[in-house]
């Protein structure tokens, strides 16, 4: 990876290269990956063509930064291509070649991020010089994010700087793998840490202690019995695999030795809601369930505690009706004109919920996201290359 830059890359296959050789663990800084696309595009900007601008939106201690770029004429009603630059860890994963160089085998190319999703970001960038050759009316922005991988953090505060600018756009297009079909219902998640305090006894004693990790056993068997309640009750959607709210512990951690009742005890949860039906609808079962159990056991023990509180700020849901703005501009550009839903997360709703109209569309599986051996097919990223000439040529029109 070199320190400067020569020249703009010449494909997306050039800057997917480039892009999947920094290492934008969420762990890192991706500083050194917005500076490698800052310059590409500063160089870029010294030639002929439609203006380039950027913007740096940062982090509190400006560790990592959001980067918002800008093609064509500063008016409102274009469209942002937002996808998010850091990508999941490759520690524990047995990878065929090495993670973080793209390797070409059988019309796959391999590396951690090709598929999330460095990939959509690597067609955006390769298609900035054919974009700057159209006479634009509207203008094209990249919004690319950091932290998206640890509960969509970084997205916010770009989107909210977005909302207030005079380019302020119409569409917003989030490049998650979708096989490039256009995805218009995604499901919310929210991270919880339930912690426990309990009173410590000697085993032997158990009348004279409240255990934490029999509470916590408890609280998990309820989340359990919830999510059995919710896949067989009304507030189902078929358009999702997982057609209902799930609940999923994740972590679990306390206990100091098997012959001493646990002080203490936490573990770590999600809810993966239905937009429709909410977060709050869901957690207000566990939340009834738990200030019950809390109350009859501090009446044995008065120092008994249950406290649960979100580890990230809530990731919102994207519910998208079929005649979005959205859809509409982008679905007749597509080879599958269908929608559909999933249950990953993804920054949609954050757009969604700051007034933008969304959709959910970008090249791969993300089946292969996060695995070893992550790869993305060639002829999926000649497809969003494809899409991306589609959509410069509609950004000429009124």
């Amino acid at each position: 990876m070199s320190s400067s830059v020569a020249s703009y890359p010449s494909s997306s296959r050039a800057w997917l290269e480039q892009l999947v050789s920094f290492n934008t663990v969420s762990s890192n800084s991706n500083l050194a990956l917005i500076d490698y696309i800052e310059a590409a595009l500063a160089d870029l900007a010294n030639t002929p063509g439609q203006p380039i601008t950027t913007e740096r939106i940062p982090n509190d201690d400006g560790s990592k930064t959001n980067l918002l770029v800008r093609i064509g004429p500063d008016v409102e009603g274009g469209v942002v291509l937002s996808g998010h630059t850091d990508v999941v860890p490759v520690e524990g994963q047995q990878w065929s070649s090495d993670p973080f160089t793209v390797v070409e085998r059988e019309g796959r190319l391999y590396g951690r991020g090709t598929t999330d999703m460095k990939g959509f970001i690597a067609s955006c960038l390769a298609n900035v010089p054919h974009w700057r050759q159209l006479p634009l009316k509207r203008p094209l922005l990249l919004a690319l994010s950091y932290d998206e991988e640890i509960g969509c953090v970084g997205a916010p505060r770009m989107i909210e700087r977005l909302a207030t600018r005079s380019d302020r756009p119409a569409v917003a297009i989030i490049g998650e793998p979708t096989m490039l079909q256009a995805i218009n219902r995604q499901k919310g998640i929210t991270d919880l840490m339930t912690r426990i305090t309990g009173l410590e006894a000697h085993s032997s004693q158990i009348p004279d202690g409240v255990s934490a990790i029999h509470v916590a056993g408890k609280l998990i068997s309820k989340i359990d019995a919830i999510m059995e309640e919710l896949s067989g009750g009304d507030a189902v959607n078929p358009a999702y695999n997982v057609p209902y709210s799930t609940l999923h512990v994740g972590t679990i951690k306390g206990g100091t030795a098997v012959n001493i009742m646990a002080g203490h005890c936490s573990f770590e949860w999600e809810i993966r809601d239905l937009p429709e039906y909410g977060f709050d609808t869901v957690f207000e079962r566990f939340q009834h369930y738990a200030a019950a159990l809390e109350a009859e056991l501090r009446e044995r023990a008065p120092s008994v505690s249950i406290d649960t509180s979100p580890v990230v700020e809530t990731v919102p849901g994207l519910n998208s009706l079929d005649d979005a703005p959205a859809l509409k501009f982008l679905l007749p550009m597509l080879d599958n004109r269908t929608t559909g839903a999933v249950a990953f997360a993804t920054e949609a709703g954050q757009f969604q919920r700051a007034g933008f109209s969304a959709v959910i569309c970008g090249p791969g599986d993300i089946a292969v996201a996060h695995k070893p051996d992550e790869y993305l097919d060639i002829a999926q990223l000649d497809k969003a290359d494809a899409l991306m000439q589609k959509i410069g040529d509609a950004m000429t029109r009124d």
